[in-house]
């Protein structure tokens, strides 16, 4: 089977490495000349473009930043072509990128058109997850074209869900995300009273990771310094899953929520404060780093 893979960033790179290492006959690209010498220097084989990743692929996996990159990408804009044309019939495309589930099932019904199955499966479980090959994959598809797509998500990731049709898997993604966020600023406000209150930050974390409080970014993802060597706050946020990053994913939520008339006053909340952390300067920073809004000086 032959492999491209589009979009070698923080969770890409890894991603398609692991397709490599599985033994898969793998062509990548991405915008970025210094992301494609990284992983040239790893062993992937990089393509001149994304339409020569393409040309003779059996399966086509995208992993981009938002919506826009997504549709430009397939269907085209500005002068440049639509790399539908240059995808054979026949083929599938995994999108892993967290969009809006409108723009998955709009990408997929032209590439429908043309012959060639797309599904949406945006991921959980961070840059950890990808380079360890434990991901969660949400899965938007019809189940024969998830069958198909299963052998090669297997080697990217420990967990499938099929969540529904085509657009299901980015819902079941914002939700998630949404969830993520809010607990994220939880928890730093609780390290943070705690911290402020002379408590020892990894002794509080413990007993609340331990207690009624416990949730995954006190198990994984511990927003103080210090405390979890392993993760983005204890390497100056670097890294990661960034602030922006989030704040695209928690807008999404709320334009779904706005949509089907859902009330998300927790997650408008969090985008509001993480739009604050953002225009503070800390847009780059691993999304964890919510933690120095709430901090006291």
């Amino acid at each position: 089977m032959k492999i491209a893979f589009i979009g070698l960033g923080h969770m890409g790179g890894p991603m398609a490495l692991n397709l490599r290492k599985a033994g898969y006959t793998l062509k990548a690209f991405d915008l970025s000349g210094e992301a494609c010498k990284k992983y040239a220097g790893e062993g992937l084989a990089i393509a001149s473009s994304a339409a020569e990743s393409v040309a003779d692929a059996d399966v086509v996996i995208s992993m981009l930043p938002a919506s826009a990159h997504v549709e430009a990408l397939f269907l085209g804009s500005a002068g440049k072509p639509a790399l539908l044309d240059s995808i054979r019939a026949g083929a599938l495309v995994i999108d892993s990128s967290t969009i809006a589930a409108a723009t998955s099932r709009k990408v997929a019904e032209a590439a429908a058109a043309k012959g060639i199955a797309m599904i949406d499966a945006p991921v959980s479980g961070g840059t950890g997850g990808a380079i360890a090959g434990t991901l969660t994959f949400m899965v938007g598809a019809e189940t024969d074209d998830l069958e198909r797509a299963r052998p090669v998500l297997e080697k990217m990731g420990a967990n499938i869900f099929h969540a529904g049709g085509v657009g299901a898997g980015q819902t079941a993604k914002i939700c998630n995300n949404m969830l993520l966020g809010i607990l994220m600023i939880g928890t730093s406000e609780a390290l943070a009273l705690g911290v402020a209150n002379g408590l020892d930050p990894k002794v509080l974390s413990e007993i609340m990771r331990r207690s009624s409080g416990g949730n995954w970014a006190l198990e994984k993802y511990n927003p103080m310094p210090g405390v979890m060597e392993t993760a983005p706050a204890s390497k100056n946020y670097a890294g990661g899953f960034g602030t922006d990053l989030m704040l695209k994913d928690l807008g999404l939520a709320q334009e779904n929520a706005t949509a089907v008339r859902a009330a998300t006053p927790l997650g408008g909340l969090a985008r509001s404060l993480y739009a604050a952390h953002s225009l503070a300067g800390h847009g780059a920073l691993d999304f964890s780093s919510v933690l120095k809004l709430v901090q006291k000086a």
